[in-house]
């Protein structure tokens, strides 16, 4: 729910960080990679019969020394007091399943400290949406997402971060807010980034853990609940982290739907035309969407636009996009909607074995802090060791700037 950089970033390529990520990705143009240092190379083959996790490909993208890092991070607004060690990191494409259980590969950025440790404690990062396909860390150098990386792996931790399925490298349409395809991408791409250590003489340790903003919230604490129920023989959460996630996700649609969300427009455009794909949401686009926008609007989310031409091309206001029949159910969602929003709902309703430590800020106003009050209340309910601190009055953007360092402490007592 990040949607929002737009205010700071109209010019520039935009990211669109909201709850959870959809949107239908193109096959080309999506290498943003400011410093690729080599072609990739390939390091299994493309057998559809390859187990999941299997590495496909691995290109090198970054290869910085400590100061690069502390630079790096200086200028993203990150403090670098953390930093002790350069870092490589590689684009992963491997081998995963689509929502349909049909195989299919998708990418990640897995970073690694240059030092001599063999055996690393694994971070796994999980982003905020994005509606531009080149904007995730795999193939963005400048994205946020590869600093963050950059920050894990400098402390001496591996970190694998998943572009999701459809983005990146990762071929069709991202199911956003699919809750099983979150799982599956995740948790893939920690089995690609074990195998890809591997082949450097490297281990991880099993105990992931498992941090993520905004929509890589409720992101984090599926990947947790899927991780701790035995998803994967090997891995097991080790400790959880979420920054700003809508945990009430079904407020939060409400919220958009009475602009009490900044781009209320853009955003719930972006959930409604994603979810439509998905589960069906409306039987023809005007009876979503009012005239003219009802013949434009899904091309928008195909993930070649970016941010600033969609917000473009929209209007302001929720109201002047949707028609008022649909923006009562969102309002108050029946059926299949409200199913499928009830699933987002309850990420935190589980007891985890190990520390739960949430991350937000009262100043937030694109998610409001509720949210993680929301998520803390059903922590407790179960029974689970968990915290919830509040960094300041920050905006949405700024708060995962100053939570991240905080987050490496929380990790480092996660022994």
């Amino acid at each position: 729910m990040n949607v929002f950089r737009l205010r700071r970033r109209s010019a520039k390529p935009g990211a669109l960080a909201l709850v959870c990520a959809v949107t239908v990705l193109a096959a080309t143009g999506c290498d943003g990679d400011r410093q690729g240092t080599a072609p990739p190379t390939a390091l299994t083959g493309a057998r559809q019969s390859a187990p999941r996790g299997a590495v496909v490909s691995a290109t090198p993208v970054a290869d910085l020394g400590a100061k690069e890092v502390v630079a790096r991070l200086a200028k993203a607004g990150i403090d670098t007091a953390q930093v002790r060690y350069g870092v490589r990191a590689h684009r992963i494409v491997y081998r995963t399943v689509d929502t349909e259980g049909r195989p299919t590969t998708a990418s990640e950025l897995v970073a690694m400290p240059k030092n001599d440790d063999r055996d690393l404690r694994v971070v796994c990062w999980l982003h905020g949406t994005e509606v531009y396909r080149g904007e995730v860390a795999s193939v963005n150098d400048a994205s946020r997402d590869r600093t963050t990386a950059l920050l894990f792996a400098s402390t001496g931790r591996a970190v694998s971060a998943p572009d999701y399925l459809g983005m990146g490298k990762g071929p069709g349409i991202h199911p956003y807010g699919h809750a099983e395809a979150t799982v599956t991408a995740s948790v893939d791409a920690l089995r690609a980034a074990r195998a890809f250590a591997r082949r450097d003489g490297r281990s991880l340790d099993r105990r992931v853990l498992v941090s993520g903003f905004s929509q890589g919230g409720p992101a984090a604490m599926l990947v947790g609940r899927a991780l701790q129920k035995g998803v994967d023989p090997y891995f097991r959460p080790g400790a959880l982290a979420p920054i700003s996630g809508p945990f009430d996700l079904s407020a939060f649609e409400a919220a958009a739907a009475n602009d009490k969300v900044v781009r209320s427009s853009l955003y719930l455009a972006y959930f409604v035309t994603a979810w439509n794909r998905m589960y069906g949401l409306y039987d023809s686009t005007s009876q979503a969407f009012r005239a003219p926008y009802d013949t434009s609007v899904e091309k928008l989310f195909d993930g070649n636009h970016q941010a600033p031409q969609i917000a473009a091309a929209l209007p302001a206001t929720s109201k002047e996009l949707f028609t008022a029949e649909f923006l009562q159910e969102v309002r108050h969602p029946t059926g299949k909607l409200r199913r499928k929003l009830r699933v987002m709902d309850n990420t935190c309703d589980w007891r985890p074995e190990v520390p739960v430590h949430l991350f937000h800020a009262e100043g937030d106003k694109d998610v409001a802090f509720a949210n993680s009050l929301y998520c803390q209340r059903q922590l407790k309910d179960r029974g689970a060791e968990q915290q919830l601190t509040d960094v300041g009055q920050f905006d949405h953007s700024t708060t995962v700037l100053k939570a991240l360092p905080q987050v490496v402490r929380a990790f480092d007592a996660a022994r």
